[in-house]
């Protein structure tokens, strides 16, 4: 009985340790990636430019109707609030909670759409660097507002501007990261009600990244694609993983 309660307890332990380290690689992965996008030297001219260029690419492509959407909203104030609110609390606070319920009760899970992130987030910066682009809310002249500013302050708390890259509109990973944890929870979840809200919770944040104007289109369709980029990646790598280990077992079993 006193064995079975210590190997009880060192598997408690383990168990312990393992989910604080994990909490330990999110946290640092996610100070690297806003030190890192807000430490990005951009042209300023160059992000205007490719700003333009993505409205000629949406135009041609018959889908530049992000100002009038957003008009509706905005001559709508409680809609307006709402995307705001889409937009600023359903993001990282849902991430995060997301991960924590991974982390707790699907670990293997967990590591698949983890490194997804990390594989999507770091892709992302790369972006970043190379094709830096203003967002909608500062093309004003196209009738474009920044409704989340001006009814809010709450994203500047959970995102300090010292750790925002103001011309990291493309991809959207505000959107893509969003569309991880949706798959998470409509995959996962025991309940139809929180897999319901994994299929909405991606297409509300498509809306709201779009009608508050800190997104295009067409980078909220790069920055899903890129992350589905890095889930089918991270997918691979643990496909891969489980083989590595029977292999050494094989080798082991052989010595």
């Amino acid at each position: 009985m006193v064995a079975e309660g210590q190997e009880s307890v060192a598997g408690l332990s383990r168990r312990a340790r393992g989910m604080i380290r994990e909490v330990g690689i999110i946290v640092v992965a996610i100070v690297l990636y806003f030190g890192v996008r807000g430490l990005i030297a951009t042209r300023v001219d160059v992000a205007y430019r490719n700003a333009e260029y993505v409205v000629d690419l949406e135009r041609s492509t018959g889908i530049f109707v992000e100002p009038q959407l957003q008009q509706v909203v905005i001559d709508h104030g409680w809609l307006a609030e709402t995307v705001g609110y889409i937009y600023i609390y359903g993001h990282w606070p849902v991430l995060l909670t997301t991960l924590l319920w991974l982390l707790i009760r699907h670990r293997e899970a967990y590591r698949k759409f983890r490194n997804a992130m990390l594989l999507s987030g770091g892709a992302g910066l790369v972006i970043f660097t190379l094709f830096p682009v203003a967002p909608p809310r500062f093309l004003a002249a196209y009738g474009f507002v920044d409704t989340v500013t001006e009814r809010t302050s709450a994203y500047r708390v959970l995102q300090p501007p010292a750790f925002v890259n103001q011309y990291a509109a493309v991809p959207s990973l505000h959107f893509g990261w969003n569309l991880l944890m949706g798959i998470a929870v409509a995959g996962l979840g025991a309940h139809w009600l929180i897999r319901l809200f994994g299929w909405l919770m991606p297409v509300l944040m498509f809306a709201a990244i779009v009608l508050t104007a800190n997104h295009y289109i067409l980078d909220g369709v790069a920055g899903g694609a890129l992350a589905l980029a890095g889930l089918l990646a991270a997918h691979r790598l643990s496909r891969r993983g489980p083989s590595k280990a029977r292999r050494r077992a094989r080798r082991r079993a052989r010595w």
